[in-house]
């Protein structure tokens, strides 16, 4: 699989360093060039210096040519954009965007762009291993999303 992952905090080096390790073509964009010493010595991957939501950058780390784009950077706005250039004008076939805001992370879903809303499926996680339950699927988390944009009364009814 060729990913492109844009982001080196982290989440994204950790990503990389998987993937990378089970022999995918891995690469990573960052604006800053220090977000790559995360990066551990044996990543085998490309390491594309710039912005995600440029497009000569994202030719630059040959999106176009990728199974799979997942925008990891700390801002949900970058995360969105990056994600709806990399769908709509390279037409990459599998596009996640991480999301904070449980909310935002809805809205957007709603809309076509697939999102991991980390709040989410961290909370939900956490919830089950207070309660000494089996941990649920990143599905069952990520439906936390919606739970949450209902009215208190609503929730409270069901």
């Amino acid at each position: 699989m060729k990913l492109v992952i844009l982001g080196c905090g982290r989440v994204g080096s950790t990503l990389a360093s998987l993937m990378s390790r089970d022999g995918h073509e891995v690469t990573v964009i960052d604006y800053n060039a220090d977000s790559f010493r995360r990066l551990p010595t044996d990543y085998a991957g490309v390491k594309v210096l710039g912005t995600g939501i440029d497009e000569d950058v994202l030719r630059n780390a040959k999106v176009g040519e990728s199974d799979a784009f997942v925008a990891l950077t700390e801002g949900d706005n970058r995360n969105i954009m990056a994600a709806q250039v990399v769908k709509l004008r390279f037409g990459v076939p599998k596009v996640i965007a991480r999301i904070y805001d449980p909310i935002r992370a809805e809205a957007y879903h709603e809309l076509g762009i697939e999102t991991i809303c980390t709040t989410a499926v961290g909370a939900g996680a956490l919830r089950d291993y207070i309660l000494d339950r089996p941990l649920g699927s990143v599905q069952e988390y990520l439906g936390l999303c919606q739970c949450l944009l209902e009215p208190p009364q609503a929730r409270d009814q069901s």
